[in-house]
């Protein structure tokens, strides 16, 4: 006879059932970026297509005023670059490659977001030329700190 009770074994295998299933984070393996640019930059559409390219799933809005976007993000005026990004709830500043997206996404540190201030050559989307080695900067109200080097796309250190 049914009385309309949950028996005690039903219950933790409710409780149960709960804990174990996964996010919404961490079942989808490719998470949406949104990529603030201006409409005429090309190096921006080269970036969006190395995140494309290692399974990003990609969204762009044509931005004439990034100023405003980066203020409301909490990007400091000294990481700017020229296109500003959002996913999983960080702020991607620059020509971050993809490796440093991966790792941010995947490890969770507390943090507004990553960047690569200016547009060193070499980095995805400003492909050609002698690459240069730059950092990854993670930084949040608690400061910054060098989250990951690289010389072109190529992860040194």
């Amino acid at each position: 006879m049914n009385t309309g009770n949950v028996s005690r074994r039903s219950a933790l295998g409710i409780v149960a059932a709960a804990v174990i299933a996964p996010t919404v984070s961490e079942a989808d393996p490719t998470p949406v970026i949104r990529v603030h640019k201006d409409p005429s930059c090309g190096c921006c559409s080269s970036w969006v297509r190395h995140l494309e390219a290692v399974g990003f799933n990609v969204t762009v809005r044509e931005e004439r005023n990034l100023q405003d976007v980066r203020k409301r993000l909490g990007v400091p005026a000294d990481l700017v670059a020229c296109h500003t990004a959002e996913a999983g709830g960080y702020v991607i500043e620059g020509h971050v490659p993809a490796p440093a997206i991966q790792r941010l996404l995947k490890e969770r540190p507390i943090a507004t977001g990553v960047a690569v201030p200016g547009m060193p050559m070499g980095s995805p989307g400003m492909e050609g030329g002698t690459p240069e080695r730059y950092t990854v900067i993670l930084f949040g109200p608690d400061g910054r700190r060098a989250y990951m080097e690289f010389e072109g796309v190529r992860t040194v250190g």
